[in-house]
C-alpha cells in the first residue's frame, strides 16, 4: 500500500450562506413579550427541555430562559430532553447538558432527571404519548432546539421542537417506540405524539433557532401552541436554505479528522456527506462520494460514537476512544443498525488514507486520477483541502477562493498534523 500515492492538496476557503446573527438576550426578551409568557409562569414550576449538542448560544439560551421565568415570579428547573443519550442514564444525561455548558451552577437553577415517564394516553398513530415525569408533574414546560435538516429523513418536521418533544421528552421508551417504525415513524410518527403532549399538558411556549452555513444563530422565534406547527415548518424552509454544502458532488475519498455527537446526531452530517444507510431508504443523489475516511472522535461525544459505520476507513485512536456501551445503546435505539457496521480499521492516518484510495481505484489502478478532499469535520466545511483536480475545477468560482499551491499531506509518524 505504500506505493499508492496521496494526492498533494490545495487549501480552499468556500463562502457559505450567511445572514446577520441574532441578539439572543434581545431576542429572548421581545418574543417573550409578544407572547405574553410572564403570567403564564408567574407562580408556576416550569420545566425547560433542552438537550440537543452542537447548538450555537444555547447555554446563553438557557441561563436567560432561567432569568425570565424567575423574573416573573416563577420557578424554572430543566429536564434534559435528549431521549436516550447520555447512556439513557439521569447521570449521563446531565454529564451531557454539563458539556452543552448547563449545569446549575451556570444557569441558576435544579436540573431534574429522570429516565421515568408518563403515558398521556394514545395518539391516532396508534402509539401512546410518553413523557418526561418531571414535565408532566409540573405547571408548564417549554422547550429549546434548533431547526435544521434532519439526518435521517426529509419532511414537513425535522430536527427542532416536535422532535424534541416526542423524541427528546419521551426519554428512551418513547425515543424506541418511535424509533421501531424507522423512517416512518420519524417522519409520520413523531409530529403527532408531540401535538398530542402539546394538547394533553400546559405547553407554555417553544423557541426555536435557525443557524447560516457558519453555524451562528441568525434567526431565534418563541412559539406559542398556535403558532408552533406552521412556524416550525417554515424556519426549516429558511434552515435549508442556509444549509453548507461540499463545494463539489464528485469525490472519489473524502477525509474527515473528527466525528462527533457535538458535531451531528449521526456523528457526522448525512445531508453533507451524501449517505443515509438507513435499511429501504433510497441513498441521496448527491454528494456522490466513493469511500470516507474518518480519524478521530470528539471529547464533546464522550464515548458516542454512533453512526461510525457510515465511514468506510478508520483508525485505532478513534477506535479507542468508543464507548461500547454508550454507542451500542444510542444505535440500537435508531433502529438504522446499518450505521453500526465496522469500517476497516487502520493503523494510522496515512495507512487509513492510502487503502481508502487504492479502494477506491482498485480495478483500474488509476490512482493518481483520484479525486480528494479533506475536511475538519461535517459542521467547519468553510476551509477545504482538496486534490489539485478538484481546485482547478474550482478556480474561477465567486464563492471559492484557491489559495496557494498544492502542499503534501504531512505526517508524523504516520499521523496527520
Amino acid at each position: 500500500m505504500d506505493m499508492v500515492p496521496i494526492p498533494p492538496m490545495v487549501h480552499i476557503k468556500q463562502t457559505l450562506p450567511t445572514a446577520p446573527v441574532v441578539d439572543v438576550d434581545a431576542k429572548l426578551e421581545s418574543e417573550w413579550a409578544r407572547l405574553g409568557l410572564s403570567e403564564q409562569v408567574k407562580g408556576k414550576r416550569i420545566a425547560l427541555g433542552f438537550g440537543s449538542r452542537g447548538v450555537s448560544k444555547i447555554d446563553q439560551i438557557a441561563r436567560k430562559l432561567v432569568s425570565l421565568v424567575k423574573e416573573a415570579g416563577g420557578q424554572p428547573f430543566i429536564v434534559p430532553a435528549m431521549g436516550s443519550h447520555g447512556g439513557a442514564t439521569p447521570e449521563g444525561q446531565i454529564d451531557v447538558l454539563a458539556g452543552l455548558g448547563i449545569t446549575e451552577a451556570s444557569v441558576g437553577c435544579p436540573i431534574e432527571a429522570t429516565m421515568d415517564v408518563v403515558d398521556l394516553g394514545m395518539t391516532e398513530c396508534g402509539l401512546p404519548a410518553l413523557i418526561d415525569r418531571n414535565v408532566a408533574e409540573a405547571d408548564g414546560f417549554m422547550v429549546v432546539n434548533r431547526i435544521k435538516v434532519h439526518t435521517d429523513f426529509h419532511g414537513k418536521h425535522e430536527s427542532g421542537l416536535l422532535k424534541m418533544m416526542g423524541i427528546g421528552l419521551g426519554k428512551e421508551r418513547g425515543a424506541s417506540a418511535i424509533h421501531r417504525f424507522g423512517v416512518e415513524g420519524l417522519r409520520d410518527y413523531m409530529p403527532v405524539i408531540a401535538k398530542h403532549m402539546v394538547q394533553s399538558l400546559n405547553f407554555v411556549a417553544g423557541f426555536a433557532t435557525v443557524e447560516d452555513g457558519q453555524h451562528q444563530a441568525v434567526y431565534l422565534e418563541g412559539f406559542d401552541s398556535d403558532s408552533l406547527v406552521a412556524g416550525e415548518q417554515r424556519l426549516l424552509e429558511i434552515s435549508r436554505d442556509l444549509m453548507p454544502r461540499l463545494p463539489v458532488d464528485d469525490i472519489d475519498v473524502l477525509i474527515i479528522d473528527e466525528m462527533g455527537k457535538d458535531i451531528s446526531g449521526a456523528g457526522m452530517d448525512t445531508n453533507i456527506i451524501g449517505r443515509w444507510y438507513i435499511a429501504g431508504e433510497a441513498e441521496p443523489e448527491s454528494p456522490r462520494i466513493k469511500r470516507i475516511v474518518v480519524l478521530d472522535l470528539t471529547e464533546a461525544s464522550h464515548g458516542n460514537a454512533t453512526a461510525y459505520g457510515l465511514a468506510d476507513f478508520t483508525v485505532r485512536r478513534l477506535f479507542d476512544k468508543r464507548d461500547i456501551a454508550i454507542t451500542t445503546k444510542n444505535l440500537f435505539t435508531s433502529g438504522f443498525l446499518l450505521r453500526a457496521r465496522m469500517p476497516l480499521v487502520f493503523a494510522t492516518d496515512e495507512e487509513a488514507i492510502r487503502s481508502a484510495i487504492f479502494d477506491a481505484f482498485r480495478r483500474t489502478q488509476e490512482f493518481a486520477n483520484a479525486r480528494v478532499m479533506r475536511i475538519k469535520n461535517t459542521l467547519e466545511i468553510e476551509d477545504v483541502w482538496v486534490s489539485p483536480n478538484i481546485a482547478d475545477e474550482l478556480r474561477g468560482k465567486s464563492n471559492i477562493t484557491v489559495d496557494g499551491d498544492a502542499q503534501p499531506m504531512a505526517f508524523t509518524e504516520g499521523h496527520l498534523f
